[in-house]
């Protein structure tokens, strides 16, 4: 697609192992000019947009090839890994890891936050025209959009496919590429068969070894030993009624399978109302959080440390919707053992920077918000998207 916007011909050659043993790293694309052979293809992509002499891809100044080549950058740190890493699988490339996909995913939504905008108020990345920095980043794109960027994430995210929409419809992507149909679902890659494990043969038991007999010990001894065991308190919920909801099995499905299409469903059926409850949680000062995410990560991550005693009883989402320039808000859902909000989180001094009402799933719009902030999309009332999450468990 470079080659065309440059005016450059290129023979496309087959893979041969002539051709592979001309690069260092014996791989393609290989690229070899009069000159000598290039290897990568942003190198080859850079080189062909230089050399080109009818389109300017490299922008009208040093500071727009700057630019170009932030974004060249950017596909290669931010998208390219994240997309493989969600689309192989589909395509029967490498095994299935949940809960890589599931880190994937929620990779590609950051860098659709970027590019969604960065382009509210530009028709292409950089300039007023096509530049290498739109060819390679759409490029990096396209799988996505054709396997698992559905309808319901395209609707978060108008300016960004605006903006992919159109790259792919130009001529001279059409040429190479062909169109680009837009899936309608998120496909999903498909499980593999588990082989039945071949019967172990029997081991001849062994003969029973007569154990020593334990020395009794001293009465004193005995009295050391049953103060310690009072001296470790039972925690108050240890004695409620079982339950038939598994807290460990829960975060073991949230953290393996597809929230929207696994995780909540199994939630949901599982969810046992009469030995837990749900809170919301909204943090009283919003409004003075700092500009920066990383520091509101801090934040919430030295809440999480304080909650060490807590992890047997409970399991929550905190997220931040919003951006530094039009402020933020950070709320979050939690799951805990019992009707109440646990002793353990009560005595935490953070707690109480939060304002705590309890979840009604029977409402509609507190079911669909509820999972909205358990699959990091959506957004809130206020009009502000979902930036970032962080799960206790």
């Amino acid at each position: 697609m470079t080659a065309k916007y440059a005016g450059i011909n290129v023979e496309v050659a087959e893979v041969t192992a002539e051709l592979l043993a001309k690069n260092p790293t014996g791989k393609v694309p290989t690229l070899e000019t009069s000159e000598g052979v290039i290897f990568e293809s942003n190198a080859i992509v850079r080189y062909l947009a230089r050399a080109g002499e009818k389109a300017n891809l490299y922008g009208k100044s040093a500071f727009e090839a700057g630019l170009i080549e932030q974004w060249i950058d950017f596909a290669a740190s931010s998208i390219e890994l994240a997309a493989l890493a969600w689309v192989l699988p589909i395509e029967g490339v490498i095994a299935n890891n949940a809960l890589a996909t599931k880190k994937a995913g929620e990779e590609i939504k950051k860098v659709f936050q970027i590019l969604d905008s960065h382009l509210s108020t530009r028709t292409y990345l950089v300039g007023n025209r096509v530049s290498l920095a739109d060819i390679v980043v759409a490029s990096s794109l396209v799988r996505l959009f054709e396997l698992v960027l559905d309808p319901a994430f395209r609707a978060g995210f108008v300016n960004a496919t605006r903006w992919f929409t159109t790259i792919v419809n130009q001529p001279n992507f059409l040429a190479v590429k062909g169109p680009i149909t837009l899936t309608d679902k998120v496909n999903v890659a498909k499980k593999e068969e588990k082989k039945k494990a071949e019967p172990k043969p029997k081991a001849e038991p062994k003969p029973k070894e007569e154990k020593p007999k334990k020395e009794e010990k001293p009465a004193a001894d005995e009295e050391e030993e049953e103060g310690d065991k009072e001296e470790k308190k039972k925690n108050p919920l240890d004695n409620l009624p079982k339950s038939s909801f598994i807290l460990d099995e829960w975060k073991r499905v949230y953290s393996n399978k597809d929230t929207r299409s696994e995780a909540l469903p199994w939630f949901h059926q599982n969810f046992d109302a009469a030995g837990y409850s749900l809170f919301w949680a909204s943090y009283k000062y919003s409004g003075e959080l700092p500009a920066e995410v990383f520091k509101i990560n801090n934040l919430v991550g030295g809440y999480y440390q304080r909650l060490e005693k807590l992890h047997k009883y409970a399991f929550g989402t905190m997220n931040l919707y919003g951006s530094s320039e039009e402020g933020w808000n950070l709320e979050g859902v939690w799951l805990f053992r019992g009707s109440e909000i646990p002793p353990d989180m009560l005595e935490c001094d953070d707690t109480e920077h939060y304002n705590w009402t309890p979840v009604n799933l029977a409402d509609a719009a507190q079911k669909s918000k509820f999972e909205d902030f358990l699959a990091w999309e959506g957004g809130l009332e206020n009009g502000k998207k979902f930036n970032n999450g962080k799960v206790y468990k």
